[in-house]
């Protein structure tokens, strides 16, 4: 029988040779190590390219309603992103003045401002393709401009007693600018867009590709209904519908379509209500109690522009629920 230092000794030489092993694994690995290391000079590196984002920066983008509110807020954000050029449209000449604000924030020549009605089609054609040509392919588009005409649907006039629907010519005005002019100013970056790859021998967009261009529209926490607002409501609503379709279709050219729905922002708009208004009608029914910045909705369309798994609509209401 092993006596008690046999066992001891055997139990030393174990260890020892165990130990031996590790020193040889460990002197494998780094030696396998310092051959990959050696091997990188000469090995060919992929560039790996973010398919979850479409970049901003070096981008060509369309801003209406780019005077004021939420669309020059988008303006100014778009270009401290870095984007190449930026077009920023309004019926206001005063827009070329907030083209150069803004170049001056960013110490760079990005925006220019272009006065024109947004519901003309030659006015529109034009601007694209005066963008084509200096800066190339347009690829964002965020057709902001919108206006406002309220009213009820139907009222009983107080003094003559008379029954009067909402004018028909006023809902066109507002059907024309807050809803047929975005979908015309979306559907021409898409079509520049699948002209381009027309002329490079591209058809359907393939997901190993960049993403081609975004569209954002602008709807309102006014979709849902609002009373007064039978004209607006309705266009809000309207781009809803366009919005869905729009990216069923355009992602065949590499492009996604989404919209936000502010809820009531900081802008002339708005403050168009009235102080009173606003202090005892909107206020009290918003979580933040107060208005939203338009730099909050500029910062989170940037988000919706850049990040491809967000699509469809996204609300931006400061919880605002309104009464029944």
């Amino acid at each position: 029988m092993e006596t008690l230092l046999q066992r001891f000794l055997s139990a030393i030489v174990a260890t020892e040779k165990y130990f031996a092993h590790a020193k040889n694994l460990i002197d494998v690995r780094v030696d396998s190590s310092q051959i990959s290391n050696d091997r990188k000079g000469c090995e060919t590196t992929i560039p790996k390219r973010k398919d979850t984002e479409m970049i901003i920066n070096g981008a060509v983008g369309v801003v209406t309603g780019a005077a004021s509110g939420i669309g020059r807020a988008l303006s100014e954000e778009l270009a401290k992103r870095g984007a190449k050029a930026l077009a920023l449209v309004d019926h206001s000449e005063a827009v070329s003045g907030i083209a150069d604000e803004v170049n001056a924030k960013v110490g760079a020549k990005v925006a220019t401002g272009y006065s024109g009605d947004v519901t003309d089609a030659g006015f529109r054609g034009k601007l694209f393709a005066e963008l084509h040509e200096r800066h190339g392919m347009v690829n964002i588009c965020v057709p902001a401009a919108g206006v406002t005409r309220d009213g009820l649907a139907v009222k009983v006039d107080k003094e003559t007693d008379k029954v009067m629907v909402y004018p028909q010519e006023l809902f066109r005005k507002v059907m024309e600018v807050n809803l047929v002019a975005p979908v015309y100013w979306a559907m021409e970056m898409v079509a520049g867009i699948a002209e381009e790859r027309r002329r490079k021998g591209l058809k359907r967009w393939d997901p190993a590709e960049p993403l081609q261009g975004a569209v954002i529209f602008i709807g309102s926490v006014s979709s849902l209904g609002n009373k007064g607002q039978i004209a607006y409501a309705a266009t809000k609503a309207g781009l809803e519908g366009a919005a869905a379709t729009l990216m069923m279709e355009a992602i065949y050219h590499g492009v996604r379509c989404g919209i936000i729905h502010p809820g009531y922002t900081d802008t002339p708009m708005v403050r168009a209500l009235g102080e009173d208004y606003i202090r005892d009608r909107i206020i009290p029914l918003t979580q933040l109690r107060r208005l939203i910045k338009p730099e909050e909705i500029a910062d989170a369309i940037c988000f919706m522009i850049q990040n491809a798994a967000v699509s469809g609509s996204l609300w931006a209401d400061a919880g605002f629920h309104p009464n029944a």
